[in-house]
């Protein structure tokens, strides 16, 4: 039998606000290189960035009953976060889905198969990440679970995580962690900024860094290097 929990410890609205000011890779950087979603999750459309609540369905293959389910418990701020249980690329979720989620207030769709009505869900401005595209139509025969730990894009989200998706991909935060993250992701973006001032300015990293004893060290080599000759 399946289970649909509804009440769900969520990461604190103002942290996940926060963390969306930061993209993707810096918050994947910020957090040692965890979390990311598997590459293959892309927008439907780009110049999306949005942050969220995770509300986790896992759901059969072809069958999309408790995307239906997770309707009836989600709030404003969340983000659906889809995966079945085995293998498939039907089209779960199109723009009437879209419309009942965007009147609870949800942000957007994380989903580990296909959706289809991409037009209409760009012309709508609701955000999805997705397997792949599909036309493919799914039935409503067996029943899932909502608000359990699932592995979406091969990473493990529970309910409440934070999520964090743009151009670059979609990252999970966990949401006893999401608040040092967004510490480390404040100085990451800090610290970068500083690199990339001096990169405008043409500074090499090699130099910056200090690469170039390590590099010879490895045997790197400018056979047509000219030397400064000596007077």
């Amino acid at each position: 039998m399946g289970v649909a929990y509804e009440n769900i410890t969520r990461t604190d609205a103002n942290t996940v606000k926060e963390l969306g000011k930061f993209g993707v890779a810096t918050i994947h950087e910020a957090q040692g290189r965890k979390g990311l979603m598997a590459p293959y999750m892309r927008p439907i459309y780009s110049g999306t960035r949005i942050s969220g609540t995770a509300v986790t369905v896992s759901v059969a293959p072809c069958d999309n009953w408790m995307i239906h389910v997770a309707a009836e418990i989600v709030k404003p701020g969340d983000i659906l976060v889809v995966a079945p249980t085995s293998y498939s690329d039907a089209g779960y979720f199109g723009d009437l889905l879209a419309t009942l989620m965007m009147s609870k207030g949800v942000r957007a769709l994380v989903i580990d198969a296909g959706v289809r009505d991409i037009a209409e869900l760009k012309e709508m401005g609701f955000a999805v990440w997705s397997k792949c595209i599909s036309a493919q139509g799914t039935v409503k025969e067996v029943v899932g679970d909502v608000n359990i730990p699932i592995v979406c894009g091969g990473q493990i989200v529970h309910p409440g995580d934070a999520i964090i998706a743009d151009d670059d991909g979609v990252v999970i935060v966990e949401r006893h962690e999401a608040a040092d993250i967004l510490t480390k992701s404040a100085q990451r973006e800090e610290k970068e900024a500083g690199i990339r001032k001096r990169y405008a300015a043409g500074e090499l990293g090699l130099d910056m860094n200090n690469m170039r004893p390590a590099l010879a060290a490895k045997g790197l080599k400018y056979p047509d290097r000219k030397e400064p000759s000596s007077k």
